[in-house]
């Protein structure tokens, strides 16, 4: 037993050299490659909430698309949230790369063993909420995510690539429709700052508890999975938004937010932190709405997936049948 055991150790020493090697030298790892559990699980973690929010951030927005105003924002917006669905594909197919079952994943989100961002947690009050979940949320998503272009696994990080140019756009769609409600009517106007002021605030909290109540953000970023610390994306955040609010002609609520010359940076007041763990833990005004829809959606959607796998059984038949003619 001791030489088994002196045999197989250089050989995990040696791999665990060449893991901590490769990410010194900023290349990344592969799904072939050894990696730690923990840098696995980590992973698995973080790319299955991200595709969690993906889909169940289609739910906010998907309920204006029968409502909205024409025929052109119609389908702006139900091109955004196909988007999102496909986003949402492209991160489940990265962490199966790391050896997770979709199916796994989807089951661990529907009975509550794993999250999805909080933002998507609150409700669409109205029309000017579609601009500004593209303004505020994707937004703080391209702060978020444009880093993880370099993150060091492949599949998250080519992902990331597409994502992000993606994001970017509906950032600028929502940016643009706010800027149409602004030059309209007193109502329309009034619309937009209400919506603001009920989205920034969820919206800062996007990014996370801040550093020091972050468990997991140090040794991600030691594996370069991540690149900014929260504190630092928020910071980024608030400084990318309040010249665009400037422009935009509406107030951000926090009596708090002003530029600060000494650090070159703005700022700005303390998210509610209570309430981001409220909402996490499933007590925002729109889990129990959202996790029942999507709850549904998959429940109703068993006879396609059933129809695929025997579409795909019966194809891999014919192959074979073929192969031995």
């Amino acid at each position: 037993m001791a030489t088994t055991h002196s045999a197989e150790a250089p050989d995990r020493d040696g791999l665990q050299e060449h893991f901590d090697a490769t990410i010194t030298r900023d290349q990344r790892i592969e799904p072939r490659d050894w990696m730690p559990d923990g840098y696995r699980k980590t992973l698995i973690r973080q790319i299955a909430q991200h595709a969690h929010s993906e889909i169940i951030g289609m739910q906010p927005e998907g309920e204006w698309i029968t409502k909205a105003p024409s025929l052109r924002r119609k389908a702006i917006l139900f091109a955004k949230v196909q988007d999102e669905a496909g986003h949402g594909l492209y991160l489940y197919s990265a962490a199966e790369t790391l050896g997770a079952d979709r199916a796994d994943l989807t089951a661990r989100l529907i009975e509550g063993r794993q999250k999805y961002s909080s933002i998507f947690n609150y409700p669409t009050l109205s029309f000017a909420d579609v601009g500004v979940i593209g303004w505020f949320v994707d937004g703080a998503a391209i702060c978020n995510q444009v880093p993880l272009c370099r993150s060091s696994y492949g599949p998250y990080a080519r992902a990331m690539v597409r994502i992000c140019k993606e994001e970017s756009f509906h950032q600028r769609q929502g940016y643009e429709l706010l800027l149409t409600m602004m030059r309209g009517t007193d109502a329309q106007r009034a619309m937009v700052q209400d919506a603001v002021d009920r989205w920034w605030w969820p919206s800062l909290m996007m990014f996370g508890p801040p550093d020091d109540a972050s468990p997991n953000s140090a040794q991600s970023m030691a594996w370069k999975i991540k690149r900014h610390s929260n504190d630092e994306l928020r910071q980024r955040f608030v400084d990318m938004t309040v010249p665009q609010a400037d422009k935009l002609g509406v107030r951000l609520p926090d009596p708090e937010l002003r530029w600060n010359e000494e650090r070159g940076r703005h700022d700005f007041g303390t998210p509610d932190w209570d309430e981001l763990k409220r909402v996490i833990t499933g007590n925002g005004p729109c889990n129990d709405r959202r996790m029942e829809r999507r709850r549904t959606a998959h429940e109703e959607g068993a006879w396609v997936r059933e129809a695929a796998t025997a579409h795909a059984a019966k194809q891999a038949a014919r192959a074979k049948d073929g192969a031995a003619a």
